[in-house]
């Protein structure tokens, strides 16, 4: 990366009275305003020179992501989401649902777009400068980050199941709710017993937490998730 270029220093006796489109700095021949600083600062909450520092990474990044003609597209997505479905034993259609249910599912596309496109970066420039990540360097990520490798064998839950998807989703706004038409019942879940919809869903919902409202036996369920023990730790292969 070219080295960028101050244009003028920001310090705290400058004036911003008539100068809203001045050039604050130029990073490889391309401009950050007072206006862009201004903006992320009360966006952000930053200081001013957190805000500068964070305007000059994500300008750069755009030069790379420009530089190395990385994009995403929905073919793309579609192909990662496709391998997420996969590796939860589901079809494409029902791992939309359950997403769709659990999050904001646009907010969920773009997070796959950002990770696709720096993975895209991170792989291209690699393949001309960066060593790939050896079994060492593996085993360094795996110890530092175990909790991300662990499952819960006993799952203790609260079900509740109903005909009436709405009633469901009440419950879910208000706990204390109790209807005649939803049936609650607590139940002890087996990891190695549950189907591979459920296994998605209990090991992607916390304890204290209900879970998102899926089908299954004809009728709308959705967990509540008490308590997770047994844990055991994937061993890294």
């Amino acid at each position: 990366m070219k080295k960028y270029i101050l244009a003028l220093l920001l310090s705290g006796s400058i004036s911003y009275a008539g100068l809203i489109n001045a050039i604050a700095v130029i990073v490889n021949d391309e401009p950050i305003t007072l206006y862009d600083i201004d903006n992320k600062i009360e966006k952000e909450r930053l200081s001013k020179q957190d805000a500068l520092t964070s305007l000059i990474d994500e300008l750069l990044y755009k030069q790379e992501l420009k530089k190395h003609n990385i994009s995403v597209d929905i073919l793309d997505i579609d192909d990662y989401i496709g391998k997420l479905a996969k590796q939860n034993n589901m079809n494409i259609l029902d791992f939309k649902s359950v997403v769709r249910e659990q999050q904001n599912y646009d907010l969920f596309i773009e997070k796959i777009e950002k990770q696709l496109i720096h993975q895209k970066l991170v792989s291209k420039i690699a393949s001309n400068k960066l060593k790939i990540a050896n079994d060492m360097d593996i085993e360094i990520y795996y110890q530092n980050n175990k909790d991300e490798f662990q499952l819960a064998n006993n799952i203790e839950v609260v079900a509740y199941v109903s005909k009436n998807k709405e009633l469901l989703r009440a419950i879910k706004s208000n706990p204390m709710l109790r209807d005649d038409n939803v049936m609650v019942q607590n139940i002890l879940l087996k990891q190695s017993e549950i189907n591979p919809q459920v296994k998605y869903i209990v090991n992607s919902t916390k304890e204290n937490e209900f879970s998102s409202i899926f089908v299954d036996n004809q009728a709308y369920n959705m967990l509540y998730i008490k308590h997770k023990s047994d844990i055991n730790t994937i061993p890294l292969i």
